[in-house]
């Protein structure tokens, strides 16, 4: 999966990626947290949005060409260093940091707010339950969680980024509260048209309370 996502970046195959950030993320999110993860994250600008509403916002990202980009295109100064063992990008003006490297090596918890859009509907399904586990290990025993999945039938075509039906998510994140849904086909890869689907959900999850 590794080499596939680097040269996705290499090849500026990146379908999956929103221009002008997530939709169901303004609408949705509430959290009053502090420090914020976000796996996964590419260079969206996401990012700078959570971190102008004051949070600390670390990102995690396999990439660096990623990274790059996201600074260049958010025309944000950065400065290169260390988060322990990996490469990380700092940013001078926003609470924000992309970290670079494998994301089961990342340790820089804990955190008390995930925002998960592009994350567990990347990862393999058999990889999934590995992924969540050392998501949460991240986490604080009440972090509140933003995450947004996918919806479609695989039958038709699969990921990534592949569908996470309900009771995937739940056996991922417990019981979050589904909070919006909506028809996503035109903003996904053009091989899910191209295979003849009529309607991708996203849907956008929340922790309760």
């Amino acid at each position: 999966m590794a080499e596939d996502w680097l040269d996705r970046w290499s090849n500026g195959r990146t379908g999956w990626h929103e221009a002008g950030g997530n939709a169901g993320l303004r609408a949705h999110w509430q959290f009053d947290a502090k420090r914020v993860l976000v796996p996964l994250c590419g260079k969206t600008p996401d990012l700078a949005w959570l971190a102008r509403r004051g949070h600390e916002v670390t990102g995690v990202e396999l990439s660096d060409i990623a990274a790059r980009d996201f600074f260049v295109e958010q025309g944000l100064g950065v400065t290169r260093g260390k988060d322990r063992q990996l490469d990380a990008w700092y940013c001078e003006e926003l609470p924000l940091t992309i970290v670079v490297g494998d994301y089961f090596e990342f340790e820089g918890g804990p955190f008390d707010a995930l925002y998960d859009r592009g994350a567990l509907v990347a990862v393999d399904p058999d990889r999934r339950a590995a992924y969540a586990r050392h998501t949460r290990s991240l986490l604080t025993d009440d972090a509140r969680l933003l995450v947004i999945t996918l919806e479609y039938d695989q039958q038709v075509v699969t990921g990534p980024p592949f569908s996470v039906m309900p009771t995937a998510l739940r056996e991922c994140y417990g019981n979050l509260e589904r909070v919006g849904d909506k028809d996503d086909l035109e903003n996904c890869p053009p091989k899910f048209r191209d295979a003849g689907l009529t309607r991708i959900s996203e849907v956008v999850w929340r922790s309760s309370g």
